[in-house]
Formats: structure tokens, sequence, C-alpha cells
């Protein structure tokens, strides 16, 4: 089917808290955020391209590393690590970098991958989460102002980091499977993802249709909802299944940043009313991690609700 995902301008010297086309492109991310839980922005002649080039360029230095290398990558936060060397995935290996907007934590990452040193990799990484995570804020700002909740974005963004995964998917070939990823929901607040030329994401929408979507531009970045914005949202806001499916003959790099928030989230007093009664109680969000990860959780048919559901 055709693709019906928006695409959000965010290249205009216009885009500015205070503007009418600020106004205007907060309803927007509002209304997409609502229907399919995702949009894309499109930043044109603002993509900072020498940037992505030498990210993508660092990504295939990183995978070509050894496998008992990149296993060192591990974190206490579940999900955080590396995964890879799944019979079932043989095409999918990721790596990440927790609180990655952190030169120091970058740097700390990049000492596992290559105990000689690596600047120039902890500085392409680190700059990029710097830049995801300003585009991330800006998307977020917008959500909360459109809520008319903008008072809660300060202490939201004061408690919120970034994990940075990095992702390879495999060209497949006779003996490999197409499926990247399995079909999963985000369980971040927001995410912002970006690939290189090579499309492989398919979306299900609210109507379990599914979608293709095509991110082959390099100024074009994919937002996210994840699970923990659906919730805070009150069931307002859709949180996607998405999966991926390579194919071709080419291998599919990609770079997701997850915002995670450190304290607890609850429903915005605002976002409750006749129409929207309390859907959820206040929960802790690192702790939906680690129940995702727990039989009940990773088995359910919405994991949020399992979690900490009225």
């Amino acid at each position: 089917m055709s693709c019906k995902i928006p695409t959000l301008d965010f290249s205009r010297e216009d885009l500015k808290q205070g503007t009418q086309y600020w106004e205007t492109t907060s309803k927007n991310i509002r209304q997409a955020l609502e229907e399919y839980g995702c949009f894309i922005i499109d930043l044109q002649n603002k993509t900072p391209l020498d940037l992505l080039d030498q990210v993508f360029g660092s990504l295939v230095d990183l995978f070509d590393l050894p496998t008992q290398t990149k296993m060192k990558n591990k974190y206490d936060k579940p999900l955080s690590g590396y995964v890879g060397q799944i019979p079932a995935l043989p095409l999918h290996e990721s790596l990440g970098i927790d609180n990655a907007t952190s030169l120091k934590e970058t740097r700390s990452f990049t000492g596992l991958m290559w105990p000689q040193g690596n600047e120039h990799f902890s500085e392409c990484l680190h700059k990029y989460a710097e830049f995801a995570a300003k585009l991330d804020q800006m998307v977020v700002q917008m959500v909360f102002e459109s809520y008319n909740v903008e008072k809660y974005y300060d202490p939201y963004i004061e408690s919120t980091t970034y994990l940075l995964r990095v992702l390879k998917n495999c060209a497949p070939n006779n003996e490999k499977p197409t499926l990247g990823f399995v079909t999963h929901t985000d369980k971040s607040f927001t995410t912002i993802l970006h690939q290189d030329q090579v499309n492989g994401l398919e979306l299900e929408t609210r109507e379990g249709e599914r979608v293709n979507i095509n991110l082959s531009s390099p100024s074009l970045f994919m937002v996210f909802a994840g699970d923990a914005l659906r919730a805070w949202s009150n069931d307002r806001v859709w949180s996607p299944r998405h999966q991926v499916l390579v194919s071709g003959k080419t291998d599919r790099y990609s770079l997701a940043m997850f915002a995670f928030n450190n304290g607890t989230l609850q429903v915005p007093e605002e976002l409750i009313d006749h129409q929207h009664p309390l859907m959820y109680k206040p929960f802790d969000h690192l702790g939906l991690l680690s129940f995702y990860r727990t039989d009940t959780g990773y088995k359910s048919e919405c994991p949020i609700k399992a979690y900490c559901g009225i």
C-alpha cells in the first residue's frame, strides 16, 4: 500500500517557538502521533551530511570487530548492551551506548571496543547523539505544548537520558531469512531513527495494515512514540508495532536514539477527563525495561498495560 505516514518539514527558518509555523507543526505532530504513532522529519538543507557519512563509516569499522570484542558491550540496565548471535535472528546485530550525550560515556564504550583508542569514533558518535537529542527535545517540547502541559517539559527533560543503539542488518542469502528484527513496540518515551540508503522498516498501523517506510534519503529521520509516551498521554498517542525486513545484497546500518526517563512518569491531570478516564498508574520508566524481560512482560499483547495499566 502507499505510505500515509506524514512527513514534516523541519528545515524552515521559522520553525521557532512562538511562530505560527511552530504552532502548526506542533498540531501536526500531535495528530500524527495520535493516528500513526510516528511521523517523518525532513531536515532538507539542514541535514549534517558530513557527520552522517563519518558516523556510518565508523559503524562499518565497529561491526567488523571480532564478536568477542563486541560482546563486551554490557550494562546493568536491561536492553542496553550487545544483541546478536541469535539463531532466530541471524541477520541482526546491535550495540548500545547508554547516556550517549555524555562524551565520557561514549569514550568509555569506545575504550571497550578499541583499547588502543579511537578518538574519531568517540567524537563522531557523540556529535550525532547530541544532534539527535536536540531533535528529540524539540519534538517533545512541541508535544507537551500541543497538549497545553508545557509546565511539565523541563522536569521531564532534566531526568531524561539517551540510549543510542547502533544496528546492522546483514543482507540475506539463500540460507538466511529476510527478518532483520522481530515485530515490537519501543519501550522508550520517544525514538529518533535514522538509516543509511538501505530500506527495511515496516510499520503496522492501528488497523493492522503493514506499511513499508522509505527513509533512503539522508535528510529523513523517523520519530516513533514509545510505550512510555502512550501511557503518559493516557492512550491518546499510539505506540506502533514495527519490524525490519531486509532484501537485496547490501547490508543495512541504522541508528536509534531512545529517550528514557530516570524517574517516575504519570499521566498529567490535564489529560484526564470524562472522555479519557485515567488508564495508567504512575510508573518507573526503567522498571518497564526490567518487566519486559520477564516472561509475563515479553508475552503480553500490550506490555505497558500489563505493567502499569488500570
